[in-house]
């Protein structure tokens, strides 16, 4: 129940991907939100530190996630017929960790170009590397909005790819990643 099986997801794996999809989107929405806000605003502060926190626990999770799924069975892809749509949905999956990636990196590089540590929660700090180059926070910036919204354009076609597999394909794709499934 909690672990995958070779024809479906796990509890485990099922409240990963839901939960890291919520705070991807609410932290999406929430750097439209900021980047609109001025010095003077009652929440520019507030709003930062909340982003930052809810990115560093979104880092926990994604490598929570990756040791996850290192380390399990992999359920076996449903086979659409089509190889070529199997290996894009495949490159598309490790597109996605990989601007993860390189949104945490360069959220992290804009939070700690002015040398100090990023405060989780209030409960934990991350410290700032002792290394910084001209322009960090500027060009660390522009990756961080550019990768943020191309992630969001790859999670949308991904979505619309699970809605075709449910009601085009009439396949098991979405439901695998719903609920838990008995093993066959």
């Amino acid at each position: 129940m909690f672990t995958n099986t070779k024809s479906g997801y796990g509890l485990i794996a099922i409240t990963l991907h839901w939960i890291m999809a919520l705070l991807v989107l609410g932290l999406f929405g929430l750097g439209l939100y900021m980047v609109e806000l001025t010095y003077y605003d009652s929440w520019y502060r507030g709003s930062m530190d909340l982003h930052k926190s809810i990115g560093i626990s979104l880092v926990a999770l994604l490598i929570f996630r990756f040791l996850w799924r290192a380390l399990g069975t992999q359920p076996t892809p449903i086979s659409a017929g089509n190889r070529l749509v199997s290996k894009i949905a495949h490159a598309a999956h490790l597109i996605i960790y990989f601007i993860l990636i390189c949104i945490v990196i360069s959220g992290y590089l804009i939070s700690t170009a002015d040398g100090r540590a990023i405060e989780v929660f209030e409960v934990l700090s991350v410290p700032a590397i002792d290394m910084s180059f001209d322009n960090q926070a500027d060009i660390a910036g522009l990756i961080h909005y550019w990768a943020a919204c191309c992630l969001i354009g790859l999670v949308t076609l991904h979505a619309l790819g699970a809605l075709k597999h449910h009601f085009i394909d009439k396949d098991k794709t979405l439901i695998r990643m719903i609920k838990v499934q008995k093993d066959d």
